[in-house]
C-alpha cells in the first residue's frame, strides 16, 4: 500500500473533490511508475485519475459511516502542505499546469 495515500472515509467534512483527486493521482503514479508525465504519458494518466477518482467518490458515497474519525489528516487539510503547493504554484507562474 502507498502510505501517501491516506484514509478518506470518515472524514469530518467529507473528502473533498481535490482530496479523491489527490489519492487518486497519487495511486496513479505509483502503479504506473510515472511520477513527471509527458506528452506521450499525460493523457492516459489524466483519464485514469478521473476513472479513479470517480470510482473512489461512488465507494466512499455508499459505504456505512465509520464509528471513528481516520487517525491521520490528508495532506490537503494540512497548513503545512497548502502553503508548499502555493508557493509552488507562485514559482510556477500564472497557466502552470503542474
Amino acid at each position: 500500500m502507498c502510505r501517501n495515500i491516506t484514509v478518506l472515509r470518515g472524514l469530518q467534512p467529507a473528502a473533498s473533490v481535490e482530496e479523491i483527486e489527490a489519492a487518486a493521482r497519487q495511486y496513479v503514479r505509483k502503479i504506473s511508475g510515472v511520477q513527471r508525465p509527458t506528452d506521450a504519458t499525460n493523457a492516459a494518466l489524466e483519464v485514469a485519475v478521473a476513472e479513479i477518482a470517480t470510482v473512489t467518490a461512488r465507494l466512499l458515497g455508499e459505504l456505512p459511516e465509520r464509528r471513528r474519525p481516520p487517525t491521520t489528516v490528508p495532506p490537503l487539510r494540512r497548513p503545512e502542505v497548502r502553503a508548499r503547493l502555493a508557493a509552488r504554484a507562485g514559482a510556477d507562474g500564472p497557466g502552470h499546469v503542474g
